[in-house]
């Protein structure tokens, strides 16, 4: 069996994402969705950009809403709330936010994942903690932040209680060979020049797609040679801090993504939220959100956009 590749010598130009970058911290007040602000503040220190705390709320009571306050009601003074909940980010703000990178304070009013897309369109990077006030292990996800991820154009990073992202040392990017996929490239190369970090550059494919071992192994090759040619033209600049593996493997791509950042100091995941969608290779799409919940590492996901 042979496989043939789309190009992925593109000739779109991406942004320099970390390049003073303007950083949105949702939060709804709670212990874990603090979790954000020192990582927020680490990138803002290293790529001179500001950190603005936010929160959205809803006039009536919703059992998902992930940054529902639960203070308010339909008869409650929304100016007064607002006062109030603005005058809360700005006691944030001052208690983890350096004055040098504090930015302003943002309310908004709605579904906190619209509401939190809708604040994005004037920021760089979201930073978010992957559950809040509810606690529902990473499985809550399904409720907000898989939402934003899916919806929001502008980078994601989700972190969790066990997440270390500083310092940060060792980033793993994936890649199936997708167009879409090599939007991540650029981010990671950013933390990794502006850090020192190691990125080793992952294919994954699944054992599944050969009838015979030999098929696999010629295939192999070739995917290794791809994998190398995409670290010369993308990462090039970065030399030896870039290292290239294919791995085959008869689990599910989130599954093998798990296993190697547990069994691997990896800070940081850096991943596309949209990939190749034919059945032979890993759609990151779904994969994204799987991964989510399943990898305990800080991940960075990012959205290709609109075409």
């Amino acid at each position: 069996m042979r496989i043939t590749y789309i190009s992925v010598y593109h000739t779109h130009q991406q942004e320099h994402i970390m390049k003073n970058p303007r950083i949105l911290v949702p939060t709804d007040f709670s212990e874990l969705s603090m979790l954000a602000f020192p990582n927020a503040v680490y990138l803002a220190k290293l790529f001179g950009g500001t950190v603005s705390p936010f929160h959205a709320y809803m006039q009536v009571s919703e059992l998902d809403g992930f940054y529902y306050m639960g203070e308010t009601s339909p008869e409650a003074d929304l100016r007064t709330l607002e006062k109030s909940l603005y005058q809360r980010l700005e006691e944030l703000s001052k208690k983890h936010i350096d004055e040098k990178y504090r930015g302003e304070p943002l309310i908004k009013i709605g579904n906190a994942a619209r509401a939190i897309c809708e604040a994005s369109l004037d920021f760089d990077l979201i930073i978010m903690s992957s559950h809040g006030r509810t606690g529902f292990s990473r499985l809550i996800l399904g409720s907000i932040c898989e939402k934003v991820l899916r919806t929001c154009e502008k980078p994601v990073l989700v972190l969790e209680e066990q997440s270390r992202l500083i310092p940060l040392e060792r980033i793993l990017l994936t890649t199936d060979f997708s167009d879409n996929s090599i939007y991540a490239f650029e981010p990671a190369a950013e933390f990794a020049e502006a850090t020192g970090a190691v990125i080793d550059l992952i294919h994954i494919v699944s054992y599944e797609q050969f009838d015979t071992l030999a098929q696999a192994q010629h295939d192999s090759s070739e995917r290794k040679q791809k994998l190398q040619s995409l670290a010369e033209k993308y990462l090039g600049d970065l030399g030896d801090q870039v290292q290239t593996e294919v791995i085959f493997s008869d689990k599910a791509v989130h599954e093998e993504l798990a296993v190697l950042t547990k069994s691997r100091a990896y800070n940081l995941v850096v991943m596309a939220t949209i990939g190749r969608t034919g059945l032979d290779y890993m759609m990151l799409g779904s994969t994204s959100s799987s991964v989510m919940r399943h990898v305990k590492t800080a991940v960075l996901s990012v959205n290709p956009g609109k075409p």
